[in-house]
């Protein structure tokens, strides 16, 4: 791949960059970027916001622009962001013209520059807002913000420049954001700790004017494969406007939550899941647990009985130990936990031994039950408000305390929470039970 690195004479910070880029690719140390690419170095006149169609001029297939960012916050940072602009082009580029993003580049870059940066200095993605927006080649700003004192700043210009020497690119899920500050936050945070990785970015100030459009734009040219929302940055309003576009789009929006766990899985695989969970339960929702990689989902059924028993029983234990099995499960509504879960095609005989065998373990631990045959015999012992009625106990405090396994006193009478229970009984039919012991 051809790479082009291109800084301003004008710029502090893209020259503090490039000397440090050249001064290690000069060293005997070997940096990924120029074993595996061809790079090319421009310094131009003039401001790099300002450079339409600089492709045309520069042979390659991405373009780095090495800069530095402005501030009226003048807070140390270390950013990456691509270009574009979502109104008017105050800043370079074209009125609501948005320039192709390299959205692994900028995951990649970020991630080291958060492992290289130097003390007191914030790392981020910033949102779109600048030029140049005419260009065909994918590109990026990598920049050192945000005063004089760290645009000359010789650690910054080689955390900077080792960040960009030892990217490597890998497997990302490509995203388009909505929302929160110029510094994208949550965006961040999420590159960060999965593959998601953004490639436009609207801020939550800009939110509002989004048309469908606009937001088709930022999906093209972000080669993305879904969407998040911060929706806690949004108003009500405008956050449901921006959902109702990319519904009638077709374009995924994940959470934080489901960017994290499909990060596990090899996307194509991800998206195999998600449509078998709508088929087993449409509108449902899914969690991976400790299913990663590639591989062929299937359904995987478990005994309806002996999971409804056990989430009553310790939700979260059960929950905790499917993390160590290579399992999806299915949640309808806001908790129910679906009896069909989902794992590869190759695990799935013994993961239903697992759960069978993990559901059964937890239920003799937790609840008063029995092995009978091919049975799991659970007693139970409850509360019966309609004794403690005939008893004379007024419902009220009084109910707790007996509930809660204390005797009370009424008109003299001693009532012992054994006076006012009722004992269930429930067997569950598990074939070869003795398996599982």
């Amino acid at each position: 791949m051809r790479i082009a690195l291109i800084n301003s004479k004008e710029d502090v910070a893209g020259v503090n960059i490039r000397d440090h880029l050249l001064a290690l690719l000069a060293g005997s140390g070997r940096w990924p970027l120029a074993d595996h690419h061809t790079l090319t170095f421009h310094e131009i006149d003039g401001r790099l916001i300002y450079l339409d169609r600089i492709d045309e001029e520069v042979d390659a297939d991405i373009i780095i622009f090495i800069s530095r960012h402005s501030s009226a916050q003048p807070t140390p940072a270390l950013t990456v962001h691509v270009t574009g602009n979502y109104g008017a082009a105050d800043l370079g580029g074209e009125p609501g013209a948005l320039a192709p993003a390299a959205p692994a580049w900028m995951h990649a870059i970020l991630r080291n520059l958060a492992a290289r940066a130097p003390e007191g200095y914030r790392v981020s993605y910033e949102v779109t807002h600048h030029g140049p927006t005419a260009l065909a080649t994918p590109s990026l700003f990598v920049e050192i913000g945000s005063t004089p004192t760290e645009w000359a700043d010789p650690a910054a210009g080689r955390a900077v420049a080792e960040s960009i020497l030892t990217a490597t690119p890998g497997e990302t899920i490509n995203l388009i954001g909505f929302g929160g500050t110029h510094y994208a936050m949550r965006q961040t945070a999420i590159a960060l700790s999965s593959r998601g990785a953004f490639g436009h970015i609207v801020p939550t100030r800009q939110a509002g004017a989004l048309s469908p459009g606009l937001i088709r734009r930022m999906q093209e040219a972000s080669r993305s494969v879904a969407a998040y929302i911060d929706r806690k940055s949004l108003p009500t309003d405008e956050g449901g406007q921006i959902e109702r576009i990319l519904s009638d789009a077709g374009i995924l929006l994940l959470s934080e939550s489901e960017i994290g766990e499909a990060s596990s899985l090899d996307w194509a695989t991800y998206l195999r899941v998600r449509s078998l969970a709508e088929e087993i339960a449409p509108g449902s929702r899914i969690r991976i647990h400790g299913l990663a990689g590639k591989g062929t989902p299937v359904s995987v059924q478990i005994i309806p009985d002996l999971i409804k028993e056990t989430v009553k029983s310790d939700k979260i234990g059960f929950l905790d130990a499917l993390d160590e099995l290579p399992v999806i499960h299915i949640t309808k509504g806001s908790t129910e936990i679906l009896s069909t879960f989902i794992s590869f095609e190759s695990e799935s005989s013994r993961l239903a031994s697992d759960i069978t065998t993990l559901c059964v373990k937890l239920l003799l631990i937790c609840e008063d039950a029995v092995i009978d045959g091919d049975h799991l015999v659970l007693r139970k012992v409850r509360f019966d408000p309609e004794k403690a009625r005939r008893l004379g106990v007024p419902r009220g405090p009084l109910f707790a305390m007996l509930a809660g396994g204390k005797a009370v006193e009424i008109k003299g009478q001693t009532i012992t929470p054994d006076a006012v229970q009722a004992t269930s009984v429930k067997r569950i039919h598990i074939p070869g039970l003795e398996r599982y012991i």
